[in-house]
């Protein structure tokens, strides 16, 4: 017979069967190892991933080592430990270190506080249209600049604002809120709440209602209920909620630069100051480590309590 019966054969007899071959030989050894599959769909993203985040990560490590010149100006490259014991021993520093993850911190609880029972009322009580309406209204705001929210709360808090014209109305007298650290709390709270809101109304929607009503078949109140059932069950996605909150605000320098008086400087702010006024590019690396070293240490606990698993 002329045509051979060998598949191997075949496949080289015409043009293209050896590319063909290929793409089957290589679809097979995919299907074989679903590992390869994985790793070729990730390399694209990991490797950006690689050059554009992480080796920026590394660039700002190394640089906190380096020193300024201080005629020159000039960055010497000379490894010390410079920039890091003046953050230790200056106490001008720890405090803008303390305030900021003492805001950052206020700033989750009280997202934290007003984001339960909105989430739940969404989640557990309100219609399907009310449910909508609500989620409008918690993503309505994400829809404006940044800056407009920060300048409408500097009119409200401001002192000829809305706020002190409404305690003057009923004959309270004014606050001074304006330019305080009271006001960048106020606005960190309300610019990150939809942040806190949705996780935990992720949380929330996916506790079985089975297990509140088995709950109460047991003989637990309303207030049992809560704290054995739902709260243990959506506190993955709170902590969920509050690493944004959290890191947000510890990152933030515009809302203390506009909305903060002298007394309301955060990490960002000398961090800022430092790149863009002094030229000390190693004492603004140098002092950029310490939110990432705060969010590995929060990111480690709220991996334990389980928060990855409610985003």
């Amino acid at each position: 017979m002329a045509a051979s019966l060998d598949p191997a054969e075949g496949l080289t007899a015409r043009p293209g069967r050896p590319l063909r071959a290929a793409r089957l030989r290589l679809s097979g050894f995919f299907w074989r190892h679903r590992w390869a599959k994985g790793l070729l769909l990730l390399a694209p993203p990991l490797l950006a991933f690689g050059l554009v985040y992480l080796s920026s990560l590394v660039a700002l490590f190394i640089s906190a080592f380096w020193t300024v010149n201080p005629f020159t100006t000039d960055i010497e490259h000379i490894w010390n430990l410079g920039n890091f014991r003046t953050l230790i021993d200056s106490s001008a520093y720890r405090t803008i270190a303390l305030r900021t993850i003492g805001i950052a911190s206020a700033v989750t609880l009280t997202d934290a506080v007003l984001a339960f029972p909105f989430a739940y009322f969404m989640a557990r009580v309100a219609s399907a249209r009310g449910r909508t309406f609500l989620f409008v209204a918690v993503l309505l705001p994400l829809w404006s600049s940044y800056l407009v929210r920060v300048y409408i709360w500097r009119l409200i808090l401001d002192q000829d604002g809305v706020l002190n014209w409404m305690l003057n109305k009923l004959g309270l007298p004014d606050q001074h809120l304006a330019y305080t650290n009271y006001a960048v709390w106020l606005i960190f709270s309300y610019v990150w709440l939809p942040f806190m809101i949705l996780p935990v109304y992720g949380a929330l929607e996916r506790i079985p209602h089975s297990f509140i009503e088995a709950s109460r078949d047991l003989g637990a109140g309303g207030f049992a209920t809560f704290r054995r059932v739902v709260l243990p069950l959506a506190l993955p996605g709170v902590i969920a909620g509050s690493i944004f909150t959290f890191s947000l605000t510890l990152g933030d320098y515009v809302t203390p630069l506009l909305a903060g008086g002298a007394s309301s400087q955060f990490i960002g702010n000398v961090v800022y100051s430092s790149v863009g006024i002094s030229n000390d590019v190693p004492f603004a690396a140098a002092f950029a480590t310490v939110p990432l070293l705060v969010m590995a240490l929060y990111l480690t606990i709220a991996r334990r309590l389980g928060a990855f698993e409610a985003m």
